[in-house]
């Protein structure tokens, strides 16, 4: 299901952006880990998604997959991003995306997680967006994602 824009595999971004955010999907359950209990970051010590920072002229979809690979060690394809929604970055000034992609057993299995955060889980999908520690700007992407089902 490819939701909201066209154009989803396209290799460079001419729109300015500061980072993107994935939310990786397994069954009835999301990939998240538990930033670091730093006070100086923003949303310390919330659950978190995959993504980060843009870096260079990188598109929006290689900003993501790039995050993903350096947080998980998850190489996934371009194409395996289903959904893409533009909106306000809540860490820096200027817009950033949001991502979906589903995840298989095998990957979930390989994931080899990074030295950002304290600990990643799977959690399902009802319970984050419930979750008093879950970052409420994701919680209403992610419900905005699940309204196009």
């Amino acid at each position: 299901m490819l939701a909201n824009q066209q154009g989803l595999t396209k290799q460079t971004d001419t729109e300015s952006f500061t980072g993107c955010k994935l939310a990786l999907i397994f069954e009835d359950k999301i990939v998240v880990y538990l930033r670091d209990d730093i006070a100086s970051i923003p949303f310390a010590n919330q659950w978190d998604f995959p993504g980060g920072g843009r870096e260079g002229n990188e598109s929006a979809q290689e900003c993501v997959l790039r995050e993903l690979d350096e947080e998980f060690a998850i190489a996934l394809p371009i194409e395996r991003l289903i959904y893409k929604q533009r909106g306000i970055n809540q860490t820096a000034n200027g817009d950033s995306y949001f991502f979906v992609a589903y995840i298989t057993q095998t990957e979930l299995d390989a994931i080899n997680f990074g030295s950002e955060g304290q600990y990643w889980q799977l959690m399902t999908i009802a319970d984050y967006l419930t979750h008093p520690d879950g970052i409420a700007p994701l919680q209403q992407r992610l419900q905005l994602f699940l309204a196009t089902k």
